[in-house]
């Protein structure tokens, strides 16, 4: 059984880290959750964490922007999973400027703490999106990289940043890219959640995007897994990860999907505000694994079609309790 570790987890109050909290403290591991500071005191979904790990981890509220803030949290930790990032593609076109100091900023604040501290293994993450367009499918981790977005901008430079720490220092860093990862708790700006949300709340005239471009969804619980793989294996330090289902279907034929499973009939029509720039859509994402299989024995247990469909209908159960559903705000566009 590995050791127990005491484990950092920015933007654990987020839809991954939130995950992620409850499967580490399941899993017997000491937890610092370090969440963005508000005064409402919110830990976003820690706030209704899974009942069986309630009152079991730590709460640091602060901002990954803050180089103070962040070595506090880090101090005493010997892992750190660094997931706190502004990650909404519209919103970068409006702020691209809070994503350069939130993901490429807060990220250097990162690795420099785990640098002077001493910490074992920083696990940081990335997104598919780094890599624009697939070029080749399945896309492995050598595949380019191209900033479609300046999110995907951002993240590029925040993992390069985490990654010359370990050429430049010995820093031990691994990148861990997760592709689309969907499931319970996610925002409404993400499609899965969108499509679902407006079935639950009666529409069925359902507003999206482009319907063409295809993506590879990964369930969270397969991605929360997926960081304590990379955080337990010493074989992928220096390394970038591919985290995926390695399946990747159309976002017009997802939404017939998620429809058939809820049992609606659906028309869908394009809605103008949700259309990417033309240069800066990713018209697709087909993931390979193959490297986390290797090097930290990880592989899907929702991959393929059958796994997506398995992962919809938890999705779908989630969001449709009355209790969950009134959180979102089903008038309104979530950009």
């Amino acid at each position: 059984m590995p050791a127990r570790k005491k484990v950092l987890v920015t933007g654990a109050d987020g839809f991954i880290g939130s995950h992620l909290t409850d499967a580490l403290v399941r899993a017997g591991h000491e937890v610092r959750a370090f969440v963005q500071y508000n005064s409402f005191n919110s830990w976003g979904w820690l706030d209704q964490p899974d009942p069986a790990v309630r009152g079991q981890f730590e709460v640091f509220c602060g901002d990954v922007r803050d180089p103070h803030g962040v070595k506090t949290a880090a101090r005493g930790c010997d892992t750190i999973l660094h997931l706190a990032a502004l990650i909404a593609i519209p919103y970068s076109y409006h702020s691209p400027d809070s994503y350069i100091d939130t993901n490429v900023k807060g990220t250097l604040n990162i690795v420099q703490a785990a640098r002077e501290l001493g910490v074992k293994k920083v696990v940081h993450t990335s997104t598919s999106e780094v890599y624009g367009t697939a070029q080749s499918v399945p896309i492995t981790e050598d595949h380019r990289l191209l900033g479609q977005s300046p999110y995907s901008a951002s993240k590029i430079g925040a993992d390069q940043i985490a990654l010359s720490f370990w050429m430049s220092f010995g820093t031990p860093v691994v990148v861990l890219r997760p592709f689309n990862t969907y499931g319970p708790r996610q925002s409404a700006r993400a499609v899965i959640p969108t499509i679902i949300t407006q079935i639950a709340s009666g529409k069925r005239r359902i507003k999206l995007g482009a319907l063409r471009p295809t993506r590879d969804f990964s369930f969270v619980e397969d991605t929360a897994r997926g960081f304590i793989a990379a955080m337990e294996s010493e074989a992928v330090v220096g390394s970038v990860i591919n985290i995926g289902s390695g399946f990747e279907i159309s976002i017009g034929d997802t939404a017939r999907s998620i429809a058939e499973l809820m049992q609606a009939d659906i028309d869908i029509t394009t809605d103008e505000q949700r259309l990417r720039p033309e240069n800066s859509e990713v018209e697709r994402l087909f993931a390979s694994y193959a490297r986390a299989e290797r090097l930290m024995g990880w592989r899907p247990e929702y991959g393929g079609q059958a796994g997506l469909k398995r992962g919809l209908q938890k999705t779908i159960a989630w969001f449709t309790d009355p209790s969950n559903l009134a959180r979102y705000k089903l008038d309104q566009f979530n950009m």
